[in-house]
């Protein structure tokens, strides 16, 4: 994992957006995630030449703990149709419940530093994925900032630099959240389901931030629904992602090292090598957002809904 992805999409200047835009996100939820997931989808990358953003989980991994959704309304179907204890491992279930959660940025970081080395982009994903998920929408200042900085202090730990850009666990944000990214000085993040790059509102409060929304269905929220399969649902992906209402920015398609990295690697390299046989500039978060007028962005309040496919309710981009 030495060489710099040559994609297209670095090259172009600032200002120009182009629909046939994808930016990549890779989600890493897990440890497994890390040692085994990540670095196939590096290998993946480079082969084609595109580049990415990944954003990392850096501390405790409780993924067991996410059973306590058991009674979610679509947390059942959807454990179902994905195959979650084949996909995550069993082991992986039962970390933070029977095995203590291992460390993840700790054995973790060669993995991740190799990633950084590699030329890719790299952010924060979260401390803890499943607390931050559970409870972030529903604790103070005094907590989200806890979270976060353990983060943050675990990043510049392992990257020796401080981070640029962060995407919430889960697509779970607050407005104590938001207010740390801004002092932080983040150039963008991806916390939230939407149409296209905004600066957002919450709880009355406007942030400076610029939000990459994710614009496409993810994987998991695909697979086993009308007909569709790991066989054929990049089909389904490039036909949303080919609409005549795409973004003048382009679309932002998010994906996970514990799926796309594992056992639906086949399922990325289809839509990549669609994607470029399209002609599409496949890039990372950090090259659409240096592409931005920040002055020239809407705003949009944050609001809370559904999302067809996952459970619970996500941070969407309001009107």
């Amino acid at each position: 994992m030495s060489r710099r992805p040559a994609s297209s999409s670095t090259d172009r200047r600032s200002g120009d957006i182009d629909p046939m835009r994808i930016s990549l996100k890779i989600d890493v939820d897990t440890l497994r995630g890390t040692l085994e997931g990540v670095p196939p989808l590096v290998n993946l990358l480079q082969r084609h030449a595109v580049d990415a953003t990944f954003l990392f989980s850096l501390g405790p991994d409780h993924t067991g703990r996410a059973l306590r959704r058991i009674f979610r309304p679509g947390f059942l179907s959807k454990v179902r149709r994905t195959s979650v204890a084949s996909n995550y491992g069993l082991k992986t279930l039962m970390y933070g419940v029977l095995l203590p959660g291992p460390d993840i940025g700790r054995r973790g970081a060669t993995v991740m530093q190799a990633v950084r080395r590699a030329g890719f982009e790299v952010g924060i994903h979260t401390w803890d994925h499943v607390r931050w998920q559970d409870f972030v929408t529903r604790r103070d200042a005094a907590w989200t900032e806890r979270e976060m900085e353990r983060a943050r202090a675990a990043f510049t730990r392992i990257f020796d630099e401080e981070p640029l850009c962060f995407g919430a666990a889960g697509w779970q944000i607050n407005a104590h959240a938001l207010a740390l990214q801004d002092r932080w000085g983040l150039v963008h993040a991806s916390d939230t389901r939407g149409r296209h790059p905004f600066l957002p509102s919450l709880d009355g409060r406007d942030f400076q931030t610029p939000q990459l929304p994710t614009t496409l269905p993810t994987l998991d929220e695909l697979v086993g629904r009308e007909g569709i399969t790991a066989d054929n649902a990049h089909e389904a992906v490039l036909d949303l992602s080919a609409r005549a209402d795409t973004p003048e920015t382009g679309h932002v398609f998010t994906l996970h090292a514990e799926l796309e990295g594992m056992a639906y690697i086949g399922f990325l390299d289809r839509l990549l090598t669609t994607w470029k046989e399209r002609g599409c500039r496949i890039g990372s978060l950090g090259t659409l957002a240096r592409s931005l007028d920040r002055n020239a962005l809407p705003r949009h309040p944050i609001v809370f809904g559904e999302v067809e496919g996952r459970s619970g309710v996500l941070a969407l981009q309001g009107p």
